[in-house]
């Protein structure tokens, strides 16, 4: 490809609104431009790369035993409504009508489509197992597009779905599928860790996450580095740590003129954080609920919305906690009637708590569980923080940020049943088909590895997955010999296979050489005048500092050795 002809020109500002380094990168490298909020067009060096991912992708999944298919987008709502989750995606879902008014929607995913499909087709045990997957747009209505490619509303996923006779069946497809995975993260260059995590609205028992670390994640990862123990902090848990452990107290009620958040509390009455209990206010589904817990720790709104199997859950707004006639900064579960309480187990983690006196500027001293309150509902609903013990093996936990780049989950026979996919087992007996799913967004991985793999200058590519090969860079395009030298190098490369990038533009050195970095194209060949006196040109790797001297007539072979064995791992 000769740079003058390349769709998408290159900035040298970064992009105001780009709030990630890959965001900044891409729209600087001239790959993506935003049409509207989370909805982005791809430009040829930006596809060049979607492309090659999906082809490792499709490598490992057939490899794997995967069928590749194409599912429709357009989705009848029916079939939502039949698996229940049309509500557990909410406004997520993109949902339209046809001309005749029949409910449809734009699928944010394709469980429903697929076992429709496979139930269908598969009717005995001998027909099972069997792993169809597709690489095809999915859309979802993200209330907070952001990051580029990162968080969007129109992207690209490979999703496959394996249909088991018994869970045995699932576990073995499961673990076919994360080899699969690791071997397509380790081939893109994007180094990644396996987490437990919480299967959300896609439902099923069991699912972990593929994570990219970087500070720009919106995940927060809680693992150990003692144990190997990780976890989205959505489903982490940790040992407490332990509180105050006392005779119980008479309970007494003490002044706090304008205290009123947990930290206010405590340094105004000397106390740990690990001595209070406050308390937080939800709506789920309509309905108020009071949330108590020890003062220092937070709410995990993941295991919240779960422990009460609620579908929508939200903070209280300040008119809805004062028409529940609840005392902002001073509200406690003692005396509370007509209001469903909800507890983390912390409260049974100690003993003469500060708690509110549920009226303004006064709180009770020496609050004891259960002895002076009830509650409708405890459990673990604490988000895991860095420093508590770690569940596996007691060490301290850590925290860091990433984006998630794969997820695989457990279904189960959760839509099967629901959608009627059954087959007949040896005894003639009906049988829901075992099921599990398994996600990829191909944008976010590209976006992931731009963020794991640049410098100051740009992008970084591996070559498994760079737009091109080769950046080929004529300096001085005025001077005759190095126009045909860079020509005639430009038919050799491509001739012997390699991708060339021909900066062909007559532009400044200053120019061409902050594009080729900019661009990230892994080998630069220079060839300028000074160099072809010599009758050679200078080869650099994008991420070495110095460039080497290759002779002119050893190039070609040079090039395809380096990427030969750069593509091998060598």
């Amino acid at each position: 490809m000769r740079f003058s002809k390349l769709i998408g020109k290159t900035l040298k500002e970064i992009p105001a609104e780009a709030d990630t380094i890959s965001h900044q990168l891409m729209v600087r490298a001239g790959m993506i431009r935003q049409l509207c909020a989370g909805v982005y067009s791809y430009l040829p060096l930006a596809l060049r790369s979607l492309k090659k991912i999906e082809n490792i992708i499709r490598d490992e999944m057939d490899k794997a035993g995967g069928q590749e298919i194409g599912l429709p987008v357009l989705q009848p709502r029916e079939l939502w409504d039949k698996s229940g989750r049309a509500e557990a995606f909410g406004k997520n879902l993109f949902e339209l009508s046809d001309r005749k008014e029949r409910r449809l929607v734009l699928g944010p995913t394709h469980e429903e489509v697929i076992t429709d499909l496979v139930g269908y087709f598969v009717k005995s045990y001998r027909d099972l197992p069997v792993l169809p997957y597709q690489i095809q747009t999915k859309f979802r209505d993200e209330p907070r597009p952001r990051g580029g490619l990162i968080r969007v509303r129109e992207f690209t996923m490979k999703d496959l779905y394996s249909f088991d006779i018994d869970e045995k069946g699932l576990d073995e497809s499961y673990r076919k599928m994360r080899r699969a995975y690791q071997n397509i993260y380790r081939r893109t260059g994007l180094p990644v860790i396996m987490i437990q995590a919480d299967s959300g609205a896609i439902g099923g028992k069991d699912s972990s996450e593929f994570m990219a670390v970087t500070e720009c994640g919106e995940d927060v990862i809680i693992y150990c580095d003692k144990c190997g123990y990780a976890a989205n902090s959505e489903k982490a848990n940790s040992i407490k740590a332990e509180g105050v452990n006392q005779d119980p107290m008479v309970t007494r009620e003490v002044a706090t003129p304008g205290q009123k958040t947990i930290e206010e509390v405590a340094r105004y009455l000397g106390i740990p954080k690990v001595q209070t209990i406050k308390a937080v206010f939800y709506i789920a589904d309509g309905e108020i609920i009071f949330v108590t817990l020890r003062g220092d720790i937070e709410v995990n709104e993941i295991k919240l919305k779960n422990l009460l199997k609620a579908k929508e859950l939200r903070l209280a707004l300040p008119d809805e906690v004062k028409q529940a006639e609840l005392v902002a900064g001073s509200a406690s579960a003692i005396g509370l009637k007509g209001i469903r309480i909800v507890a983390d187990e912390s409260i049974t983690m100690g003993t003469n708590f500060v708690a509110g006196a549920n009226k303004p500027d006064y709180h009770l001293n020496n609050v004891n569980y259960p002895r002076d309150f009830k509650v409708d509902l405890i459990g673990d609903i604490a988000l895991a923080q860095a420093g508590e013990g770690c569940p596996e093996c007691g060490s301290a936990l850590k925290s860091a940020r990433g984006i998630e780049v794969g997820h695989i989950f457990k279904l189960g026979i959760l839509l099967s049943e629901k959608l009627g996919a059954y087959y007949t087992d040896a005894e003639g007996i009906s049988r829901p088909i075992v099921m599990g799913c398994y996600g990829i967004g191909i944008g976010r991985l590209l976006a992931s590895v731009i963020e794991a793999s640049h410098d100051e200058k740009g992008i970084i590519w591996p070559v498994s997955i760079a737009p091109y090969h080769v950046y080929l860079c004529p300096l001085f395009m005025e001077d005759d010999k190095v126009a045909k030298t860079a020509e005639d190098l430009y038919c050799a490369l491509t001739g012997a296979g390699v991708e060339v990038l021909y900066d062909d533009r007559p532009d400044s050195p200053g120019v061409k050489f902050n594009d080729a970095d900019l661009l990230g194209i892994p080998l630069r060949i220079t060839v300028s005048p000074r160099t072809l006196e010599k009758g050679s040109v200078e080869l650099k790797w994008r991420h070495e500092k110095k460039p080497e001297i290759v002779a002119l007539a050893d190039i070609t072979e040079a090039v395809c050795n380096r990427l030969s064995a750069a593509e091998n791992g060598a």
